[in-house]
């Protein structure tokens, strides 16, 4: 389960929390002092992208106030629905305040990014982006990104689940994704390429960011999908909202445990109930808490040592009926 790139970034985090339990800490290699809340002049507005509660935000939010705590940084968590225009707008107004550094949400893409990173840099803003990458916007102004790799993370899932399934050429697939979100869609068109390479019949449905704030309105479109393709192998959602609401969608639909393979991203505690319960088969854990935290500690390590930002791909690889009690502890307490 461990992701081997991570290494060095959780060793510097666990450096950084072992210095912030004391008051100083003193070398006599170097001798000089790291002194606890050492970013405590640092103010950051910080994007966990839902709302408060949310499945997914609610773990990124927690790694964000930990950063907050180990750094002493003054950091202001935004809540955003899940909404690109509530995004952008919030990203305006807090590029207006002049904070020392913003951790955004990609969601909203390049095009509705760019001007304002344009404007964010002209006033010494530091910006780095969390859980969709906008990697135009960070090659024109700077920036690092922490998430998951989303194209590949998609496409891995879809390779996955063919293997452990066996799935072959003429199986059919129901994927919900937010096609419409640009940046966002591309790790569920990575999961509809693996599956249409191999001659897979794909069936696309749109579940947008309402769906992530209430799971419940997918149920309608979700039962009438089963309805319209009886054969259907495989349901893959777009994220831990969803994903944890599996077990609603399918009793609806009047299926049991078993008989339709269920995969998609994330973990939570109401996806670690679907597994125990055999609803769901396959997830792809991101780690969220990483999401939070990392950004939060690469705008303190840029503006007060002058470090470059950092870039961590979160991907953690494949939660399964077989590993997943490694994790449940973690994803009900709320850091996985």
């Amino acid at each position: 389960m461990g992701n081997e790139r991570l290494t060095s970034v959780l060793q510097l985090i666990f450096f950084l929390m072992i210095i912030g339990s004391t008051n100083t800490f003193v070398s006599p290699s170097y001798g000089q002092g790291v002194k606890n809340k050492w970013a405590s002049a640092i103010r950051i507005r910080f994007f966990t992208g839902g709302a408060e509660g949310d499945a997914f935000g609610s773990i990124v939010y927690a790694g964000a106030l930990q950063a907050a705590k180990d750094t002493g940084a003054n950091v202001e968590c935004l809540f955003s629905d899940w909404s690109m225009e509530k995004m952008t707008q919030q990203l305006r107004e807090s590029i207006a305040t002049k904070p020392d550094g913003i951790a955004m949400m990609g969601h909203p893409a390049d095009d509705a990014i760019m001007p304002l990173a344009a404007h964010a840099k002209k006033l010494g803003v530091l910006m780095i982006y969390l859980n969709v990458d906008v990697p135009v916007v960070r090659s024109s102004y700077g920036g690092g990104y922490i998430g998951a790799d989303l194209s590949p993370q998609g496409y891995a899932l879809g390779v996955e689940a063919i293997k452990q399934f066996k799935l072959k050429s003429g199986d059919k697939a129901i994927i919900f994704g937010p096609w419409n979100e640009m940046n966002r869609a591309l790790r569920e068109l990575g999961t509809v390429k693996a599956f249409e390479d191999i001659g897979m019949k794909v069936i696309k449905i749109f579940a947008g960011p309402d769906v992530a704030k209430d799971p419940n309105l997918l149920i309608p479109v979700h039962t009438s999908a089963l309805l319209n393709n009886p054969d259907t192998k495989l349901i893959a959602y777009p994220g831990g909202q969803a994903l944890g609401n599996a077990p609603t969608y399918l009793k609806a639909a009047r299926k049991k445990p078993g008989d339709i393979f269920i995969i998609g991203f994330d973990t939570s505690p109401q996806i670690m109930d679907a597994f125990d319960e055999g609803w769901i088969h396959l997830t792809s854990d991101q780690q969220p808490f990483l999401q939070g935290y990392l950004p939060v500690l690469s705008l303190c390590l840029q503006k007060v040592y002058g470090f470059e930002p950092l870039n961590v791909d979160t991907g953690a690889g494949f939660v399964t009926p077989q590993n997943y009690t490694l994790v449940a502890k973690l994803a009900r307490d709320g850091y996985r």
